[in-house]
């Protein structure tokens, strides 16, 4: 406080005053302050040093209080950024059993809890001080078994040393200490037998004032020892002039403060930082007052100050004192942040070094991680994780409450990992696509077979062949409709079997050009569906014919109700419906669906190949069975190649797949079963007789009879 504005003061009220001034209440805690200029009106403003409790800057319970020291809130937010930038997610907390630890445990507890650090342990240290105690040896055993390697200890000094004595004595090393600033600079607890072998310190500690300053706060003693200082009648603060001065002006010392020897006695380095917080309540009151009383302009007002004007204006200060910001946010907390410190066990004597700082307004943490010596055996940065970081593309399986125990597994294909939400995988969109363990989706691409690649006109050729052979083959047998060879092959269902063999053969022009919603759909169910009904004639046919020269004497009854009863059709059209719900319900383009319907179809091979082969001592002339076996077994083939490799081809790949397949199926049954018989009718018509058939059929009956 200038010394002009005390003089004002106590020229107004002089008759109640009476030589008072200004003081701050050196203690532990809160600093009361008196009253000034009116000190009868005076509320309980209160300016603490020391006092870091983050239940303080309430204010609808501490409506007046200020402090110059940083809230345990922004040290809880220090402490975590800490924990965060070093990645260690598995970590311990234990804490004083005093206000200061347990709020300072809880508060750092819900903190953590929304970030990716993990607290394994939470615990209070015992108020013992027998550092061998059952209580002390339970605290570290639990240290211990969760496997922890950074544990924070948010406590004072007083119950931080027995801890850590404790932690001594049961051999604890390699590990990482996080302190607070109560206990990180305590000499006491650098001095605990042993304590060089529990591995690296890191603490945090109040930002320090200007080592100049310091060393004038020293010499006031000294000065005031020599006598250097002036009458000590004389009244009034040190002025901001004179402090802010060069070293050799003398410093006025003499004022009524009994406790100016505590500040320049300063062995500890907390009384050196608890005197700069003083000092800077002091002038953070004496702006305040210079502010209210408008002294800027060199006169001061001479009207009553009240005690919510002065609160007003102190919360409103912002000046520089020492190279040193000083300003109190909404809730009485002063703007001020932390330094990071790490123990140095390199000397004999205790020191430390400063290798980072924590700043407000934005919060921020800065650390130089080249200025820490780690205790461990290759000096880098210990571990702490419950589990280690999956690899890209895996998600996290929680094995039990702690999100930071998990084990990985790879998100399967058409899916991805968001590294946003690790503990599930999410669904490619519907144009999109993604292979196993991948972190991102990719669009699709079309890939074909395009009209004018040289390969669809390798491919198309013979399938415009094979349709008009299919169609000559129909042409054929509707001229020679009554001749045997053309009945014998099933009459008018050859042209039911040719028709459905051309409506396959001509899906394969859907594998060509650009996908379009009508080719997908119609594509793969045209000849599936088809290539059923030509299966299912197939059968039919065999079956008749077996009836009739194997089962018709036998039983009768049972051919005659066949034929009656209209048994074909009705076998044919069950075939084809129960092919057609399974493509259906399945869905078309899906590859259980499609997968399915091609087995389904091997069935029905399989089966006509059985009514061949019961029919291969028929007569020459009614025995398919070796023409359309081998025509059934290179289409079972072409089918066994067709469903193993459809999940191994992609786009292009697998429309060639596909029209390979349908050519091999088809072209060979074709020739199997058609190209016989119309090689007969059109080259061999001495044998296309009935008298050659009859004669055929009386030599299977004699034959059969001996």
């Amino acid at each position: 406080v200038h010394t002009q504005h005390l003089r004002s003061c106590r020229a107004r009220e002089h008759s109640l005053v009476q030589q008072q001034v200004y003081q701050v209440s050196v203690k532990r805690g809160l600093a009361d302050i008196p009253p000034v200029c009116h000190p009868l009106s005076w509320p309980p403003l209160q300016i603490s040093y020391e006092a870091s409790l983050e239940m303080l800057s309430l204010k609808r319970f501490y409506p007046s209080f200020l402090r110059t020291i940083p809230s345990d809130g922004q040290q809880v937010k220090a402490i975590a950024l800490l924990l965060q930038h070093f990645r260690w997610t598995w970590v311990a907390l234990v804490g004083s059993d005093n206000s200061y630890g347990r709020d300072g445990l809880n508060a750092l507890y819900e903190l953590l809890a929304t970030s990716e650090v993990c607290v394994a342990y939470r615990g209070v240290i015992p108020v013992t001080k027998d550092a061998s105690s059952p209580e002390f040896h339970k605290l570290i055993q639990i240290l211990v078994d969760i496997r922890v390697n950074v544990t924070v200890v948010f406590s004072n000094r007083r119950n931080a040393q027995p801890f850590f004595e404790a932690v001594v004595q049961n051999n604890i090393t390699g590990m990482v200490w996080v302190g607070s600033e109560d206990w990180s600079l305590a000499q006491t607890i650098w001095q605990v037998p042993g304590i060089r072998n529990i591995g690296s310190v890191i603490g945090i500690s109040v930002e320090q004032a200007e080592p100049t300053l310091l060393k004038r706060l020293e010499s006031w003693e000294n000065e005031k020892e020599r006598g250097v200082s002036g009458s000590a009648g004389s009244t009034g603060l040190v002025g901001e002039n004179e402090l802010s001065s060069s070293e050799g002006v003398q410093l006025n010392c003499t004022q009524h403060c009994p406790g100016c020897h505590l500040l320049a006695g300063t062995p500890d380095i907390y009384d050196i930082q608890a005197s700069y917080n003083v000092y800077s309540a002091v002038y953070a009151v004496a702006h305040g007052l210079h502010d209210l009383l408008g002294c800027t302009s060199g006169v001061c007002s001479k009207g009553r100050v009240y005690p919510w004007q002065l609160l007003q204006k102190i919360k409103q200060v912002n000046f520089s004192l020492h190279k040193s910001q000083i300003s109190f946010d909404a809730n009485g907390n002063i703007r001020k942040g932390y330094n990071i410190i790490a123990w140095n066990w390199g000397g004999r004597s205790w020191a430390f070094d400063v290798v980072g700082a924590f700043t407000v307004n934005p919060d921020q943490l800065h650390i130089d991680q080249s200025k820490i010596l780690w205790h461990t055996k290759d000096h880098q940065a210990p571990v702490s994780v419950c589990s280690w970081p999956c690899a890209a593309g895996e998600m996290r399986l929680q094995q039990n409450r702690h999100r930071c125990c998990f084990s990985c597994v790879a998100c399967p294909a058409g899916t991805f990992l968001n590294r946003t939400v690790l503990y599930a995988c999410q669904a490619c969109g519907r144009d999109e696509w993604a292979p196993v363990g991948s972190e991102t989706c990719f669009n699709r691409t079309v890939e074909f077979l395009s009209w004018a690649d040289p390969l669809s006109c390798v491919l198309l050729i013979p399938t415009v062949l094979l349709l008009l052979l299919t169609a000559g083959l129909a042409a054929l047998f509707a001229r020679n409709a009554s001749t045997p060879v053309v009945r014998s092959a099933g009459g008018k269902m050859c042209f039911l079997m040719l028709g459905t063999l051309a409506c396959a053969c001509s899906s394969i022009f859907f594998n060509f050009g650009e996908p379009t919603w009508l080719s997908c759909l119609v594509r793969f169910p045209l000849f599936t569906i088809s290539f059923t009904v030509f299966l299912s004639c197939v059968a039919t046919r065999c079956f008749q014919i077996v009836c009739i020269f194997k089962l018709s004497a036998r039983w009768r009854a049972l051919h005659e109700a066949w034929q009656r009863r209209g048994g074909p059709a009705l076998f044919i059209a069950a075939n084809t419906t129960a092919q057609a719900r399974v493509v259906l319900e399945c869905g078309a383009g899906s590859a259980p669906g499609e997968t399915a319907a091609m087995l389904y179809n091997v069935l029905l091979s399989l089966g006509c190949f059985a009514l061949s082969y019961a029919g291969k001592d028929l007569p020459a002339d009614y025995n398919e069975a070796k023409c359309l076996t081998c025509s059934l077994l290179l289409h079972l083939a072409c089918s066994a190649a067709v469903l193993c490799t459809r999940s191994a081809f992609r786009g292009r790949s697998a429309a060639l797949t596909a029209v390979l397949g349908a050519l091999g199926t088809l072209a060979t049954l074709l020739g199997g079963y058609f190209l016989p018989k119309g090689f007969v009718v059109l080259l061999r018509p001495h044998l296309n007789t009935a008298e050659r058939f009859q004669r055929a059929i009386r030599s299977y009956t004699r034959r059969r009879d001996d």
